[in-house]
């Protein structure tokens, strides 16, 4: 009977036909609904397997008015701590079956509401979102029409997964600032709602230091941007013997642009990134870094979504976890420069 099938996917009605039972009880069989005898069961499956079916979960939550799919959303995969978040989220689901839907943005900067959409149309029962750049307003509407757990910037009234950025920043520039450096400048992101904290703290404690920050925000968040603003702050006179940057992807364009201006690291230059990215880990790298615990912020926010699926009505979790600065050869005490 399987030879006379048309050349298409295979569906339960397939299935039913090759059995002999109805379709419903295919559907049954695959629900795992009572009333399905053992070794009708078994024909069932058996046959699926011969004519390759395969059962449409998003047809299933369909059919129970559940849904049990889980959506991430990345901002930038070209950035390993995406790439961590995402492992950190996967170790959390196939011991509960459930789908996961990825999507990620198209956009260099990482506002991109036709990803999130993309999840809505594709019907995730929940949506855990890194990193949204979007005003927190925005966030809690878009809460409203699905689940949302928010990682690593947290969101007033809705799920959140995050490292302390105030704490993560303050370490970095103090270990600077220990080193003996004095003309410490910071790289930023982009001002957007939730990514100012790590700049607000750096400043934070510069001033406390009783020196004067030196700010840039980059363009964006990636190692071009960071080439970018690095070699405007090296171009100056009076040039930074330091720079803290937001991410590790700004911190390698920063490194990028001394090299080519002739300095090195971190004999002219010490260089701080934030994130704990797998690069910065690799020999003649060693970037100096805040391990905010990507993996860790993925499983925990795995963890939550899971809940947040079988109980709708429970608080609203508010996750915090502490960052550790990771120190390797990318920073060292100023050498003495003559340039004023």
């Amino acid at each position: 009977m399987a030879a006379d099938r048309p050349h298409r996917p295979a569906t339960q009605s397939d299935v039913a036909r090759e059995v002999g039972v109805s379709r419903t009880l295919v559907s049954f069989a695959f629900r795992g609904a009572p009333g399905v005898g053992g070794e009708t069961k078994e024909a069932i499956f058996d046959a699926a397997k011969r004519l390759g079916y395969r059962p449409n979960a998003a047809a299933a939550d369909l059919a129970r008015k559940h849904r049990s799919a889980v959506g991430l959303y990345l901002m930038d995969i070209r950035n390993e701590v995406y790439a961590d978040i995402l492992s950190g989220v996967r170790m959390t689901l196939p011991q509960e079956g459930n789908r996961l839907i990825l999507s990620v943005s198209r956009s260099v900067d990482g506002v991109e509401r036709g990803a999130l959409e993309s999840l809505i149309e594709a019907r995730a029962g929940i949506i855990i979102a890194a990193t949204l750049l979007d005003p927190d307003e925005q966030v809690q509407e878009l809460a409203q029409i699905v689940p949302l757990v928010s990682v690593t910037r947290p969101v007033p009234g809705v799920d959140s997964v995050y490292s302390d950025d105030f704490v993560g920043a303050r370490a970095a520039t103090e270990h600077l600032l220990g080193l003996g450096h004095r003309r410490i400048a910071h790289i930023a992101g982009p001002d957007y709602d939730g990514h100012t904290v790590r700049r607000r703290s750096y400043q934070k404690t510069m001033h406390d230091a009783g020196l004067k920050p030196l700010t840039l925000a980059a363009e964006d968040f990636t190692q071009e941007a960071g080439q970018r603003a690095a070699t405007a702050l090296l171009a100056q006179g009076d040039r930074p013997t330091a720079i803290f940057t937001h991410n590790d992807q700004l911190a390698l364009g920063a490194r990028e642009a001394a090299h080519a201006l002739g300095l090195s690291i971190p004999k002219d230059l010490s260089l701080v990134g934030y994130d704990n990215s797998r690069i910065a880990k690799l020999h003649g790298i060693g970037l100096t870094t805040v391990n905010l615990h990507a993996v860790a912020l993925g499983q925990a926010a795995g963890m939550i979504a899971l809940e947040r699926l079988k109980n709708p009505d429970a608080p609203v979790a508010d996750r915090k976890l502490t960052p550790e600065l990771v120190i390797r050869s990318s920073t060292a005490p100023p050498a003495a420069y003559i340039g004023n």
